[in-house]
């Protein structure tokens, strides 16, 4: 890696670096994105809104019997429920594809004999969720299941 800038790259980085400064520092420029990320927010507050209320109007009032709701209500409802289900933040999306890229690579650096345990341990703690019913359940060779007529 070179330890100093020639002046050719110099002056293509300046002429670059300039543009984008007077794109994006543009006194025109903020106000008008400010602007439109307001106009944005409110239309999605607007239209998810009113999707509650109507989903609640028209599905949980004759199903349930009970009462309906306004527009304020479901702004509250939506809110109470990305606080209780969501959060703020984006959710299980972001944690469920680390663990799951997490537990790949375990799985990745694992000999064959680990892997196996790992599948028995999990078929132990989990009941045999891969057992059909269909089936007969394999002996394990237990001095009970073991008698034979001798």
């Amino acid at each position: 890696m070179p330890c100093c800038i020639c002046e050719k790259d110099w002056n293509s980085f300046t002429k670059k670096f300039l543009n984008i400064k007077r794109i994006y520092m543009n006194r025109s420029f903020w106000p008008r994105r400010i602007f439109l990320f307001v106009l944005f927010a409110a239309c999605a507050i607007i239209v998810f809104g009113g999707i509650v209320m109507l989903l609640w109007n028209n599905i949980l009032v004759p199903v349930l019997s009970i009462h309906a709701i306004t527009f304020w209500q479901a702004l509250g409802i939506l809110v109470l429920s990305k606080i209780l289900f969501g959060g703020f933040r984006g959710g299980w999306a972001g944690k469920r594809h680390y663990w799951k890229q997490r537990m790949q690579q375990k799985w990745n650096n694992m000999t064959p004999g680990e892997k196996e345990r790992f599948k028995q341990e999990w078929q132990k703690r989990c009941g045999g969720w891969k057992f059909d019913s269909r089936e007969t359940p394999v002996a394990t060779g237990s001095p009970e299941g073991s008698q034979t007529g001798e």
